[in-house]
């Protein structure tokens, strides 16, 4: 790791949380740094890039952290779980980060925010699998609502307790919405349900972690699904026109667009719905790119 960019990154920081982060200047993150506009943008492309190699080295710092308290230890225990969860918060409070975090998501800056929403989906992706770590593999399905309900009440929790000016122990924070947690779980298996759905969850992941579609991904996807089921006359007929339309030295947008629901309707309740789902959003970032 390069320290002295780090030691920029902090610096910027720094500022960002004192003074908004739209009201810092590249200009004043170099003075404050001492270094000089060259080195600046040798390390950064902008100051989006800043923020995230700031939120890089804070799951960087929290994943080093977890792991030597896991090193030697059962991936079971309860206790190493709500020390591991521990370390970022503990982190986020340390650096302010919370207050700067709902600056930019309440900011019409679509990249930070992105930047920001992606942060907390990969924690929320760690959560879930330690969960299962801990409780067992039979709640799998039930992990990532588990997560979302455990980070819901903790944030309003923390929340509360800041505006009342309440005292508090972060670990006693923690274990309390952990143990509620498990017995939300407890109750999702009995129901066999959740709110959220795998689609659902996918669609989470795929918009957060989401790259450049390409026509090849597009084919592929078609293919696999081509593979995967059986289509009747009408579906098959349908995506061959999606795609020869696809296929067009110039993409009609507007003509693919119109037909990408009702070929979503044609799969409703079938085993590949929630496939055919993400193939269709996966058209219509892919049409974005024009």
């Amino acid at each position: 790791m390069n320290e002295r960019k780090r030691k920029v990154a902090d610096i910027a920081l720094t500022l960002f949380i004192e003074k908004g982060f739209q009201e810092t200047s590249i200009q004043e993150i170099i003075e404050k740094a001492n270094i000089s506009k060259g080195t600046f943008y040798n390390y950064f492309s902008s100051k989006n890039d800043c923020i995230a190699e700031i939120l890089e080295n804070i799951r960087y710092d929290a994943s080093q952290q977890r792991v030597a308290i896991q090193i030697g230890k059962d991936p079971q225990d309860r206790e190493v779980l709500i020390e591991q969860i521990t370390i970022l918060m503990r982190l986020n409070e340390e650096k302010n980060l919370r207050s700067l975090f709902e600056n930019i998501l309440y900011s019409n800056q679509t990249d930070l925010k992105k930047l920001v929403l992606q942060h907390r989906v990969i924690e929320m992706e760690w959560l879930a699998n330690r969960l299962v770590d801990v409780i067992g593999e039979d709640i799998r399905e039930y992990a990532t609502e588990a997560t979302v309900l455990f980070f819901g009440m903790v944030q309003y929790m923390l929340f509360t307790l800041n505006l009342t000016n309440s005292q508090y122990s972060l670990d006693d924070l923690i274990e309390t919405h952990l143990s509620y947690v498990e017995v939300l779980i407890l109750e999702m298996k009995k129901k066999g349900s959740t709110i959220l759905n795998n689609f659902e969850i996918d669609l989470l992941q795929t918009n957060v972690h989401k790259k450049v579609v390409t026509k090849a991904e597009i084919l592929e996807m078609a293919e696999q699904l081509k593979n995967q089921f059986d289509f009747n006359e009408d579906q098959n007929d349908l995506l061959d026109v999606i795609l020869s339309e696809i296929e067009r030295d110039r993409v009609r947008k507007i003509i693919i667009k119109k037909l990408l629901k009702p070929f979503l309707q044609l799969f409703k309740e079938t085993p590949v719905a929630s496939q055919v789902q993400l193939f269709t959003n996966s058209i219509w970032n892919y049409l974005r790119t024009f």
